[in-house]
């Protein structure tokens, strides 16, 4: 019973930990970055859908994207989403069959805004992992009157050692991403 409690935990926690990767994805450093752009959703016959359902992003240089529409016919829209969304400050330039998209540089307070940014999506993956040892904690106090409290003593340690692994792999991350950001 315990080892399902556990294993249910490190489950869910995983999770939280790709959840904050996605995060600190969709954060743009002064590189392009498709996943910056993939999940913008973009209004196509009256439906929003992920622009990387609608187009093929690549990366021909460092700073640049291309987006290439399956349907020439969501052009518009899609310029027209990404020159909407507030976290993105780029202006795509459209040729008809395609769209470029060169991402400025940034500067140190914009870096310094984003780092801030990034620091908070961690904190949010930690309550995040914390409130997951927390239901599990219950969960095992729940199982009292079925199993020892020797037993229950070792599922709270193992529970305590995992919760701080999952800490550490978002920090890390998080300090993978506070050095992309401040790279010039």
């Amino acid at each position: 019973m315990i080892s399902e409690v556990i294993a249910d935990t490190k489950d869910k926690m995983e999770k939280a930990v790709e959840h904050a990767h996605e995060e600190f994805g969709n954060i743009r450093t002064g590189r392009a970055n498709p996943a910056l752009f993939d999940r913008l959703n973009v209004e196509y016959y009256g439906t929003p859908t992920p622009l990387g359902q609608l187009a093929s992003l690549q990366q021909p240089e460092a700073r640049m994207l291309v987006i290439t529409p399956y349907d020439k016919s969501a052009l518009k829209e899609i310029e027209k989403t990404i020159v909407s969304h507030p976290n993105l400050g780029v202006t795509p330039t459209n040729d008809g069959s395609l769209i470029r998209v060169v991402m400025p540089e940034l500067t140190k307070e914009r870096r310094q805004e984003y780092v801030k940014l990034a620091r908070d999506k961690a904190e949010d993956a930690r309550i995040a992992v914390r409130n997951i040892r927390r239901k599990s904690k219950s969960d095992l106090e729940a199982l009292k009157d079925e199993i020892g409290e020797d037993d229950i003593a070792r599922g709270e340690k193992e529970l305590d050692k995992i919760t701080k692994s999952f800490v550490d792999r978002i920090d890390e991350a998080l300090k993978a991403k506070e050095a992309d950001l401040l790279e010039v």
